[in-house]
């Protein structure tokens, strides 16, 4: 039975449910109701939602289970989001009723009365004793769990009790939770039919590798869906303490490098120039680049590519596992590539097109650029011939820069391994070549040199800007090159098949074409006056 009740004071109608807690997701009426008069409006509002520039047309609830301990019960929701557009993604939602007038005032869903007892539902992350309670399922996992909801815990999450739990903040797609300050545990908000990748990278790395230069896998909670599909709700690790992601790291670092042109009377025109995509070591970069920049920078270089080899080595080195099995090249993965690409080429063309108008000096030339070679650009794209390509396509991390590597004390580590926020979850678990990530990591590069020139340019550089773009250039050659020369000497030392010296050329200029269009998507639609970097990275790679 359903009873609707008007508040005088609220245009929020309250809801009766003669039905108990446990028993409310079977009352169709319930269901319904939260469906289709609330949600909707609750979801759009979420950080966690990424649907916010499609238009919203109903909500289904694909699949609901308990998280329980003893008597205590909350329900996991799987919502299907369907689009006016023609698709559809999926969300979890915990959820959880509650009685205190005073609580959790800023995320309440439903005003309801269930049996007569006045309250809200509202997201479960809220309250404490939920967050206290997966903890404790985590912790107490036994290692065979074959029920609809598993968890699991790894051999070094043992002997630990429950002591506090706060939300980490800053977040948009997934909801983290920080225990004992210790251990986070990150909620997937938007979720796939399959394990999550950042998941299985995680657990593949630190539990079966041993890796040491990302977060220790601890835990993780998924469900077996309807169809017998296993899915990733939450993944537990250990938090890493740390000064900052190397984004802002460097941002520090570069700042102090441009500063250096006025303090040190640096004659940018003066300075030794190398080739793009050399490979190079410390002693091989000029004495006069070392006295402009700094020595410091250079080391930080060399230990961010060495880090970044050791995951790849760990990522090529499974001969089991078939998820993690080094591949070759094949028709198969250049077929997919080239739907890919070419795909985001248009999209990206049209944008250009339609955005020409908002752009000027610099980025409008280089615009211009693009569109005159438009056709030289898709033909890099078009002539990916695997047949002559004789190194190994392995798991990536797929969506790999400066903002998903943590700073510690003289060493990194790396997180986030759910790959471009772009793609699907089965292109994420696509083997692809290393040298995509290193390419990630070049963009992110480049991005910080001319984010730096932007940032600060009017306040406390003495040159002109083209003077800095120039040096900018200049710099940017010379961490790459020695990334490249850290990285390469690494991962042969290692064993792990790259291909040939103009094979690593081909596919690092590839995948840096294949990133900085990428890119330009999105600076075309958020920050216009930023297109300058990604098409000037364009400019390089097809003028190289």
């Amino acid at each position: 039975m359903i009873e609707n009740k008007e508040e005088k004071t609220s245009v929020i109608q309250h809801f009766n449910f003669d039905n108990s807690w446990e028993e409310l997701l079977e009352n169709k009426e319930f269901v319904k109701v939260f469906l289709s008069d609330i949600l909707g409006d609750y979801i759009i509002k979420q950080r966690w939602y990424g649907g916010k520039a499609s238009v919203l047309k109903y909500i289904e609830l694909a699949e609901y289970f308990r998280i329980q301990q003893g008597g205590e019960v909350y329900f996991g929701l799987i919502l299907e989001v369907n689009f006016v557009e023609a698709f559809y993604q999926h969300y979890f939602l915990p959820i959880a009723f509650v009685t205190d007038e005073n609580f959790a005032k800023q995320d309440r869903i439903l005003p309801v009365s269930i049996q007569g007892n006045e309250g809200f539902i509202i997201d479960a992350i809220n309250l404490d004793s939920f967050r206290k309670l997966v903890f404790e399922r985590i912790i107490n996992a036994v290692p065979k769990d074959t029920t609809k909801v598993q968890y699991h815990k790894s051999l070094l999450f043992k002997n630990i009790a429950y002591e506090s739990s706060r939300f980490m903040g800053l977040e948009q797609s997934n909801t983290s939770l920080v225990y004992n300050e210790k251990y986070v545990l990150k909620f997937f908000r938007r979720i796939y039919a399959d394990k999550n990748p950042d998941y299985e990278m995680s657990r593949f790395l630190s539990d079966k590798k041993d890796f040491k230069n990302t977060p220790s896998y601890l835990g993780s909670l998924n469900i077996v869906d309807s169809d017998d599909v296993n899915i990733t709700i939450g993944l537990m690790q250990e938090m890493v303490p740390n000064e900052g992601d190397a984004w802002d790291y460097m941002l520090k670092e570069l700042h102090k490098v441009f500063s250096n042109i006025e303090y040190k009377n640096i004659k940018i025109h003066s300075l030794p120039n190398t080739e793009l995509y050399q490979r190079l070591t410390i002693q091989g970069i000029p004495p006069q680049i070392i006295d402009w920049a700094g020595l410091n920078l250079f080391t930080k270089i060399k230990t961010l590519a060495k880090r970044t080899a050791e995951m790849h080595i760990a990522l090529g080195s499974e001969f089991e596992e078939t998820a993690f099995t080094p591949a070759h090249y094949n028709d198969d993965y250049t077929v997919w590539l080239k739907n890919k690409v070419l795909y985001q080429f248009q999209n990206r063309l049209n944008l250009i097109e339609n955005n020409l108008h908002k752009l000027d000096g610099l980025a409008s030339g280089l615009a211009k650029e693009f569109l005159e070679k438009k056709n030289f650009i898709r033909k890099q794209f078009v002539t990916f011939d695997w047949t002559k390509l004789k190194g190994e396509r392995i798991r990536v991390h797929g969506d790999y820069h400066l903002g998903q590597v943590l700073v510690k004390d003289d060493d990194f580590y790396i997180l986030d391994f759910e790959g471009e926020p772009e793609s699907t979850i089965r292109d994420w678990k696509v083997k692809q070549p290393p040298l995509k990530d290193v390419a990630g990591m070049f963009r992110s590069f480049h991005y910080a040199i001319y984010a730096t020139i932007f940032n600060n340019f009017e306040a406390h550089y003495k040159v002109s800007q083209n003077e800095l773009f120039d040096a900018g250039e200049i710099l940017y050659r010379y961490i790459t090159g020695l990334f490249l020369g850290t990285y390469v000497t690494e991962t042969q030392n290692a064993n792990l098949n790259l291909g040939y010296n103009q094979e690593r050329v081909f596919i690092l200029k590839y995948c840096l074409l294949e990133k900085a269009v990428y890119e330009l998507g999105y600076e075309l639609n958020s920050r216009p006056q930023w297109a300058v970097i990604p098409l000037k990275g364009i400019s390089n790679i097809i003028n190289h």
